[in-house]
């Protein structure tokens, strides 16, 4: 077993004490399951002398509890799968960190789990690295796992790659394998506008060229992993950059003091520079830099400060502080790589929240141009993103956000979607460059507005939004209140579900991406029918939550009505009035709603009508009552 004693920990302390703070590369190991990437590091850790004795005495009960080597009594893989999960089924699934040095350096590693599921823990940690360690099994070469860990890393700014073919002692060291292996690589490598890429042929488990140079490929006249890490230029100084600060708190303790607390994510500034709050413009001094202990002169990218400004300037969690000689951009249209996370797939037009640094504001897919072929790296034509598929999109925000290309400045370039129903994260993404279009253009300002031409026709604008399953009676309660309503004298309009595909929508089928934009359509036809003074009868199955959600954020408070026509699946079925449901049956119609493609269900709609049990009549007079008991009509 090749290894060495730990050094006392008084000894480990000091040489990371006497290293240059700023002498610090962050590195990940990455590649397809069970390449090796835990022992990889474990092994880095104790061929390295870095194990204090208490660890080394937990490894080797770990390992004769949970280890499967086969040479040697230590299972390094152990001393980074900490999870009991990771050690049951020898695999990695969370990120496990670890730091180290060396006489020349000080690292930061992270061991990333190989599997597509956890795509998105790798993701995490290589956004923060400077240098990536692919790990190829040498019985098995380049995978689309290892393809696609490369192409995300270089896409995250990762320009440092180091292929390492391990295993090779299962390929008795042959040379023409570690070869073939490399000249693929450099193949790949070059696919994704890298340098060409080092190759270093080792086993992790034996010890072989990862600290130590192997007498067992003599035929191999390059550096060990461990050497060519010392050498490695870390990528990212944010330090050099220009003077960044995402407000992220108004600091306001008591009615004398007001500052604005955030982490410069680049830069330095001073006491007395010149600043500018974006997106609104406004210029001014910067009279203060505070801290918990002191006020400092200057501050540098990292630090976590509150600024206090000259003017009295309204400023808010999201803006961003900056010189006024070199400004980031500011833009609702974007042009960016994102990586989908999530278990439902992205749809052009859904409205997510997007959030860069501080601020959060509502977006939109507007075009997905394309998604990657993980295997060729060329671009292929897509309507949706799946779970751990990388595409190019342009986005749409609801308000300006400030920023800069993500090959510019990670911080200020990176961003990560957010389910609005869940909450959870479902995609994160990459700034390329704000898209150049309709700059020139904004809201004229007209006299006649919604007030007065719902004044003119004496009532309250309103959208009467009828959902539920085909069959359910929504056009038919619909038609019927719109009857009464006309009757009463009010001005309606009625966009049923089928009326608008002979027009409006008439591109349009019924994949998930097109009943999206089916909604998106006549939610916004629907906002301009209010804008006229009128009341909006909408029939639409509308199966999801988020995009109902999205018409009602079209409108003002009160004026989004939401209607659940409830019946149950089988009470449609056996209604069946266009024989959709019987064509679906066999197989004619592959998504129709609550057979081949779900229905959501609203959580909290303002009526429900449950129209398997009432008279469509009675359940119209419903709707009726409750546009009466909130002052819609009278």
């Amino acid at each position: 077993m090749v290894g060495t004693t730990s050094p006392p920990a008084s000894e480990t302390e000091a040489g990371l004490h006497s290293l240059p703070q700023n002498d610090l590369l962050r590195f990940i190991t990455c590649g397809s399951v069970d390449d090796g990437k835990s022992t990889l590091i474990g092994r880095l850790l104790y061929d390295g002398g870095l194990l204090l004795e208490d660890q080394l005495a937990s490894l080797k009960a770990d390992s004769r509890r949970f280890g499967t080597s086969h040479y040697g009594e230590l299972d390094l893989a152990l001393l980074v799968d900490g999870l009991a999960a990771e050690r049951e089924q020898g695999i990695t699934i969370d990120v496990a960190y670890r730091s180290f040095a060396t006489k020349h350096r000080r690292f930061i590693v992270a061991d990333t789990p190989g599997h597509e599921q956890y795509t998105r823990n790798m993701v995490t940690a290589a956004s923060t690295a400077d240098a990536a360690v692919l790990l190829v099994d040498a019985r098995k070469g380049l995978l689309t796992q290892t393809r696609r860990h490369g192409f995300i890393a270089t896409l995250l700014g990762i320009r440092h790659v180091v292929l390492a073919v391990n295993k090779m002692d299962l390929v008795e060291w042959d040379r023409h394998v570690f070869e073939h292996i490399a000249s693929e690589a450099q193949g790949l490598a070059r696919r994704l506008s890298l340098e060409p890429i080092t190759c270093i042929p080792l086993s992790a488990l034996l010890g072989d060229n990862v600290t130590n140079v192997s007498d067992r490929m003599e035929w191999y006249q390059g550096t060990t992993l461990l050497e060519h890490l010392e050498t490695v230029k870390a990528s990212s100084n944010t330090r050099l950059g220009s003077f960044r600060l995402p407000v992220q708190w108004v600091n306001r303790p008591d009615q004398n003091f007001r500052g604005f607390s955030g982490t410069l994510v680049s830069g330095s500034v001073r006491t007395g520079d010149r600043v500018v709050v974006l997106p609104s413009g406004q210029t001014t001094r910067l009279e203060k830099i505070v801290t918990m202990d002191c006020h400092l002169n200057e501050a540098a990218a990292g630090d976590a400060i509150t600024v206090v400004l000259a003017d009295d300037l309204d400023v808010s969690r999201g803006d961003v502080i900056a010189p006024p000689d070199d400004l980031p951009e500011v833009s609702d249209q974007l042009s960016a790589h994102i990586v989908w996370l999530g278990e439902q797939p992205l749809l052009p037009g859904r409205p997510y929240l997007l959030r860069l640094g501080t601020a959060t504001v509502g977006a939109q897919v507007t075009e997905l141009k394309h998604r990657v072929n993980i295997s060729t790296l060329e671009p292929v034509a897509a309507k949706s993103l799946s779970l751990n598929e990388v595409g190019v999109s342009n986005l749409a925000t609801d308000q300006p956000l400030v920023f800069e290309p993500y090959d510019k400045n990670r911080a200020m370039g990176s961003f990560i979607l957010i389910d609005r129903m869940s909450n959870a994260t479902v995609g994160c993404g990459m700034i390329d460059f704000a898209l150049r279009r309709a700059s020139n253009i904004h809201r004229q300002r007209m006299t006649i507005d919604k007030a007065a031409r719902a004044a003119a026709l004496g009532q309250k604008p309103c959208v009467l939004w009828f959902t539920g399953l085909s069959g359910a009676g929504k056009s038919t309660i619909a038609d019927l209140v719109e009857q009464d309503l006309h009757r009463r004298g009010y001005r309606t309009m009625s966009l049923d579900g089928d009326n608008v595909r002979h027009g409006l929508n008439k591109d349009l089928g019924f994949t998930d991406p097109d009943r999206v934009e089916n909604v998106r359509r006549v939610a916004e036809v629907a906002r301009l029918m209010v804008e006229a003074g009128l009341i909006v009868l909408v029939s639409l199955i509308s199966p999801f939550r988020s995009e109902r959600q999205m018409a009602r954020s079209l409108m003002e408070q009160d004026e989004f009505l939401e209607i659940f026509v409830d019946a149950p699946l089988e009470i449609c079925e056996a209604r069946d009035p266009k024989g959709l449901y019987k064509k679906a049956r066999s197989g004619l119609i592959p998504n129709l709603t609550g057979i081949g493609s779900p229905y959501e269900s609203p959580d909290s709609p303002e009526l429900v009508l449950a129209s398997g049990e009432g008279e469509a009549q009675q359940l119209a007079a419903c709707v009726v009552q409750m546009l009466t008991s909130r002052g819609i009509i009278s």
